[in-house]
């Protein structure tokens, strides 16, 4: 690409695009020394201006004045406040939806999905259907049409059940977890974990034990903590004994 040679009249009106930024700025010392030029054209040239504003660090204002052929005044054409190469920017747009975290959602707030939401399919649509089913029908057919998602819009996918059971399992309430490495039995065996169907019910259950610090959370099955429901203390018995009845003599007449 040619090099544009810069015009000499649009070179020379330093001042006048000066003027303009700061007439453009509101005030004078918001506005720096010259930074240098670009030639744009025949007859066009930006007139650069460190800017002094607080907040727009390494920022120039850029003034480009043009002038007619034979003219020898220039019109300045725009003003605008451009980054320089060390200018203090604002870090690049995230959309709203990948800048929500787990946390994040307060009491009253909406956090909608997306249509194409990889995490869910399209589930089953009758929901008068699935409410007579619900019911009417016997327990075991209607656990059936929950995990089928009758009633419902959507469902879990298969590539959102992965992603649940991945994060649950790496969490603090999976195996690799401090307190499940010391636990002298993991969760499958302990009578305090609340078994959950679907698909994920073969890897998690509910713990149920106010005492655990896992009670009413999903923890995976090779999960554990010290509070197993089969730890017995050492030297007591774990089986119910009725002690011998005691009974205290009383003297007849006197009331008990």
């Amino acid at each position: 690409m040619p090099t544009v040679k810069a015009d000499a009249v649009c070179l020379a009106a330093l001042d006048t695009a000066r003027a303009a930024a700061v007439e453009e700025a509101g005030m004078a010392d918001h506005v720096g020394d010259a930074a240098g030029h670009e030639a744009e054209a025949d007859r066009t040239l930006t007139h650069l201006f460190d800017c002094l504003a607080p907040g727009y660090r390494g920022w120039r204002w850029a003034v480009t004045v043009t002038r007619v052929p034979r003219a020898r005044s220039v019109t300045v054409s725009e003003v605008v406040l451009l980054p320089g190469p060390d200018a203090l920017l604002a870090p690049e747009w995230v959309p709203w939806n990948q800048r929500v975290e787990p946390g994040d959602l307060a009491p009253g707030a909406i956090l909608p999905t997306d249509a194409d939401d990889p995490r869910l399919d399209p589930g089953f649509s009758s929901v008068s259907a699935a409410a007579s089913v619900l019911d009417e029908a016997p327990e075991a057919v209607a656990d059936l049409v929950r995990d089928l998602g009758l009633g419902r819009g959507r469902v879990l996918s298969v590539a959102g059940q992965d992603e649940a059971a991945a994060r649950w399992h790496d969490s603090d309430a999976g195996p690799e977890a401090a307190i499940a490495a010391a636990a002298p039995k993991p969760c499958r065996t302990c009578g305090f974990l609340v078994p959950v169907g679907g698909p994920l019910g073969g890897l998690f259950g509910v713990c149920a034990n106010g005492m655990a610090p896992d009670d009413g959370r999903v923890v995976a099955l090779d999960h554990g903590c010290g509070a197993h429901s089969e730890i017995a203390v050492p030297g007591r018995s774990r089986e119910w004994s009725v002690p011998d009845l005691v009974y205290d003599s009383v003297e007849p007449g006197l009331p008990f």
